[in-house]
């Protein structure tokens, strides 16, 4: 496999070191690679639709969506994807959808917030196809997305109406905008050289409605949240300033495209959002409104929507508390599987809009309360609310538990590594496996400071201790001199991959690896390296969101 130094380019680095962020995004870089992973190709050949960032035979970038009747794309391999669907042709992208073109395709499911992007160079392929030869390839968080399902309806006989071109963003067009709480956007970089780390980016944005803001003179102002520290898009925008913009009207299948120019605005302090770390003001250049263009239409369930009472807080260690929540309606919690998260919408003292985060279950899926357990992050909005302010009796809303970080079906070992609060998920599977009786074999793998930072300590040994196919690992990396004493499972040090292998789970285990991003990359790549199939490798990583 080959990898880059870096995976990415100069404007990308100059962005991340004006944010602060640089060793965060060199650790973080190590999942960006020159191929697809399995999960990441099914999950694109999956998909009813794409979202593809591009430009114009005049250079100006446009984003649009790629759908297809039996979705656009038709087959894959670890590093190309072929794409059968294809750009209306009053699409402004049309131009940019052709052999020799870099494209940029974000693939999202609205329903569960998955998402994963993939870059590369078009080429012919056979049949009328096109092949996406991949450049770079990696997942991305879920923050911030609004949960929508799709449905489909019958285009065959629809006559599309004709496209509204102009220069500017009338006042239907602005109120569309306002209204909105999802955009996707588009940028690109070439230097000329062909380097693989150049190219065009599609990125999703999400906010509260109104999280986009129009100043008098017509222009966007974009504010952009913490994220995963790559900054690809921005990278890309402190290169070269043209941007392509695409709202989506979720029920009509209506798309208004736009492709302007931009100026950032470093300082968060300035944007009208105070969740946000930076801003994008977009002067808009040119607009495309492409009424129903799509045979998608989305819809946000409400359903999934409960409020729920906090029963109780529970210490687990210096950093991390528990929040149990329970139904005050009384009826049952919505049923979850182990190493879910659930979205929570945060009314926080001081913010305009619900503050959004996902925390992953820590318990027993059949329980009858949720529990959480999050780690206090010192300049984190909504760690911060949860532990000092939230009480027992409050109430907080919530969706529906959601994530695919789960275990994979059948017998095969499962290896559960985690670091810090990396845990909670790592928690609830091993509750699950346990509860199954099943007699799965379950190595469980965790990293910590000490035993005073070691939260969940005693209820891991218990569970361990009601299983016989549970082994238990620990490393402290800084033990007191009691610690390995009083637990004879502890070692010394870190958590590494040649650690992993010497437990002797076999070539069918299934690594799970939850921590800090270097902690996951460190483990994964290793692993790798050792002769596991990334296949068996499945992670999710955190930072300091807060």
């Amino acid at each position: 496999m080959t990898r880059q130094i870096s995976p990415f380019h100069a404007g990308e680095i100059e962005a991340q070191h004006r944010a602060g962020v640089a060793a965060r995004a060199s650790q973080g870089g190590r999942f960006i690679r020159d191929h697809m992973p399995l999960q990441h190709r099914d999950f694109f050949a999956a998909q009813p639709f794409l979202v593809v960032a591009g430009s114009d035979t005049s250079g100006k970038p446009w984003v649009s969506i790629l759908e297809g009747k039996d979705g656009p794309v038709a087959a894959h391999t670890e590093r190309s994807l072929i794409l059968v669907g294809q750009l209306a042709a009053n699409d402004p992208l049309a131009q940019g959808v052709v052999p020799g073109a870099p494209i940029g395709i974000l693939g999202i499911e609205l329903a569960t917030k998955r998402r994963n992007r993939v870059n590369g160079r078009l080429r012919s392929g056979t049949a009328g196809a096109l092949v996406l030869d991949v450049q770079q390839s990696f997942g991305n968080c879920a923050q911030y997305i609004h949960e929508r399902t799709l449905r489909r309806v019958d285009h065959s006989q629809h006559t599309p109406e004709p496209a509204l071109v102009t220069t500017s963003l009338n006042e239907d067009q602005k109120q569309w905008i306002a209204a909105a709480d999802t955009l996707f956007i588009g940028s690109g970089f070439s230097s000329g050289a062909g380097h693989s780390t150049e190219g065009f980016d599609a990125s999703h944005r999400g906010g509260e409605p109104g999280f986009v803001g129009i100043d008098s003179d017509g222009k966007l102002h974009i504010p952009d949240y913490a994220g995963n520290n790559f900054f690809n898009t921005i990278g890309n925008l402190v290169r070269d300033p043209k941007v392509g913009l695409l709202f989506v009207d979720f029920a009509t299948g209506g798309l208004l495209q736009l492709s302007g120019h931009v100026q950032i605005i470093w300082d968060g302090s300035q944007s009208h959002d105070p969740q946000a770390r930076r801003k994008v003001v977009v002067t808009v250049d040119s607009v495309v409104e492409r009424p129903q263009a799509l045979a998608l239409r989305w819809h946000t369930p409400d359903a999934g929507t409960m409020q729920l009472l906090v029963t109780d807080k529970v210490v687990e260690s210096p950093e991390i508390m528990s929040v149990y929540l329970a139904r005050q309606d009384g009826h049952a919690m919505a049923d979850f599987t182990p190493g879910q998260h659930l979205p929570l919408a945060l009314k926080v003292p001081g913010q305009p809009g619900p503050v959004r985060r996902s925390y992953s279950l820590s318990g027993p899926a059949d329980a009858e309360t949720y529990r959480i357990s999050v780690k206090r992050e010192a300049h984190g909005i909504a760690s911060r609310f949860l532990h000092d302010v939230l009480k027992s009796g409050d109430m907080i809303d919530a969706s529906s538990p959601s994530g695919d970080f789960i275990p994979p079906e059948g017998a095969d070992p499962l290896v559960l590594v985690s670091a810090g609060v990396g845990v909670t998920p790592m928690l609830s599977i091993l509750h699950g496996v346990v509860d199954a009786a099943s007699g799965r074999p379950v190595w469980f793998v965790h990293g910590t400071r000490n035993r005073d930072t070691h939260a969940f300590r005693q209820e891991v040994a218990d569970l361990g201790r009601r299983a016989k196919n549970v082994a238990q690992h620990l490393y402290y990396s800084a033990p007191s001199p009691d610690d390995q004493t009083q637990n004879a499972h502890v070692s010394q040090g870190r958590v590494t991959a040649d650690a992993l292998l010497t437990l002797g789970a076999g070539p069918r285990a299934h690594y799970m690896i939850c921590g800090p991003t270097q902690f996951v990359a460190d483990l994964s790549d290793g692993l790798e390296r050792l002769g596991v199939s990334p296949a068996q490798i499945h992670y999710e990583t955190f930072g300091p969101v807060g």
